[in-house]
């Protein structure tokens, strides 16, 4: 496989892994269709034998393809360590550079005003204590933490902004039929009673219940409808609300809620998931799979099988010229154009 090749099936395993869920059930998928589609499992144990792995083989194919990525990860975590600790530095030296001299007269207990002083020399002896401590303060106070994503070429890079954006109380992803939400709430929000989501077609409004009363996460008029009996919402104890919108219309939002600064449509991967494919395109889906396997093995493809099955019913029919013989499949050379499913 050509270097980058891989990210070209990207959408639609992300449409699986979000179907899923999780990461143990997406393998149970990967690894389900290698069994139930392919001979992945099957063991060559005779000279005879055509298809499978010999014994272990395809264990140790698993293997080093795993440790493949894992040392492209391990990479990965020593450049962005070596990225941080150089940032880190700089800002260090640039702090070191910045930080003011102390004001003249000014002893490590406090200002000391000397008499006689005039002028500037006076005025900076003559500073409140309170302000120089905020000076202090100001040069050691913690910096800032990086500003959010804006772009959405930044937003595509994270699974929960993809396609959709990282606002302030909360991030937004979607694909052609669903949205979905992510409402950060305190570490001590573990309970669903703690929580109040009021869903409605046209308006979401997501609150935790605190003290002194309920605490607005979030509130407003969605930009399009939904449909709220498809409409799900689920906590994770100390870490967010998870909220999973169906959409009314099969069509591609440019922001959740109206008033909002809208993403540019143009610039997401509109690409459907397979997610998001019916059952007669599944259907399809599942044939065209079907025959690839069945190529690869020698045998015949659907549209072959479906003919032969009309060919056996006039084989033996009375007054067939091959009545009596074995049926022969490889008498008949079937396009696929011949079909229609």
């Amino acid at each position: 496989m050509e270097p980058g090749a891989a990210e070209l099936y990207d959408q639609a395993l992300l449409g699986i892994l979000q179907h899923v869920g999780n990461v143990q059930d997406f393998l149970r998928v990967l690894f389900g269709f290698l069994y139930r589609k392919t001979d992945f499992y099957r063991l060559l144990r005779q000279p005879s034998d055509r298809m499978g792995f010999p014994p272990g083989a395809a264990q140790a194919l698993v293997l080093q393809v795993f440790r493949t990525f894992e040392h492209m990860a391990r990479q990965d975590d020593d450049k962005r360590s070596k990225e941080l600790e150089e940032k880190l530095r700089r800002e260090d030296a640039a702090a070191t550079e910045q930080e003011p001299e102390p004001a003249a007269g000014v002893g490590p207990a406090g200002p000391a005003h000397a008499p006689g002083r005039q002028g500037a020399g006076q005025q900076e002896a003559e500073l409140p204590e309170a302000d120089v401590g905020a000076d202090v303060g100001a040069a050691e106070a913690p910096r800032e933490p990086p500003a959010p994503p804006r772009g959405q070429e930044q937003f595509q890079r994270n699974p929960d902004s993809y396609n959709g954006a990282v606002r302030e109380n909360y991030t937004w992803s979607q694909d052609y039929t669903d949205l979905e939400l992510k409402v950060p709430v305190p570490r001590h929000v573990v309970k669903g009673r703690q929580v109040s989501v009021a869903l409605g077609s046209s308006s979401i409004r997501v609150a935790v219940l605190e003290q002194s009363g309920e605490r607005v996460l979030m509130e407003g008029k969605f930009t399009h409808k939904v449909n709220t009996e498809g409409s799900v919402w689920s906590l994770e104890p100390g870490k967010c609300i998870l909220v999973s919108l169906n959409k009314a219309g099969e069509y591609w939002w440019s922001a959740v809620l109206e008033g909002e600064e809208p993403i540019d449509i143009d610039q997401i991967n509109k690409e459907r998931s397979m997610a998001t494919v019916d059952e007669e395109e599944h259907a399809v889906l599942d044939r065209l799979t079907f025959d690839y396997h069945q190529k690869l093995q020698g045998k015949p493809q659907s549209h072959e099988l479906k003919v032969h099955e009309m060919l056996k019913k006039g084989w033996d029919a009375e007054g067939s010229p091959f009545r009596g013989q074995r049926f022969d499949p490889a008498m008949f050379n079937i396009s696929p154009g011949a079909v229609q499913f």
